[in-house]
């Protein structure tokens, strides 16, 4: 099992948490980015850069992640194609896409591109806060301590 993250727009407070879990836990993070990265020096922490351009690295979340994998983003359509590979994808606010709500997600997405497109002001979303840090921490934190359970009990 490994995290990778959509980093390009991921806050800087979720990346250290996920520093911070990746050496606790002996997982290996990958963060991926159209930008160069810097990280902390260690052997559980990756940063890849792609080239600029539409979706290119969604594409390679998507190439890397495989099933039991936990996939850190935002990105509606990026978590439903990680989901179809059988990884699990956690957004920084502590939410969780799942195989029972993505299809919703991605209908209120596209509503809501339709609404901008037209001309509506739809705003966007609250700003990251404390709330939500605490929320991504409590999740992170409960995934890994199931796998932990998991690998102890293989």
């Amino acid at each position: 099992m490994q995290i990778l993250v959509d980093a390009d727009a991921c806050p800087g407070v979720i990346k250290e948490m996920l520093f911070r879990a990746a050496k606790r836990a002996e997982i290996v993070v990958t963060l991926v980015a159209n930008q160069f990265l810097r990280t902390p020096p260690s052997p559980f922490i990756k940063a890849i850069q792609v080239s600029a351009g539409f979706d290119v690295a969604d594409a390679r979340v998507v190439e890397l992640a495989t099933a039991g994998d936990l996939v850190i983003t935002a990105d509606i359509p990026l978590a439903a194609a990680v989901l179809e590979r059988g990884a699990h994808a956690l957004d920084p606010r502590g939410n969780w896409f799942t195989r029972d709500n993505i299809q919703e997600r991605l209908t209120m997405r596209d509503v809501m591109d339709q609404l901008r497109n037209s001309g509506v002001e739809t705003g966007g979303p609250a700003p990251f806060g404390a709330r939500d840090s605490k929320a991504f921490a409590s999740q992170l934190d409960r995934f890994i301590a199931r796998y932990q359970a998991a690998r102890k009990g293989a």
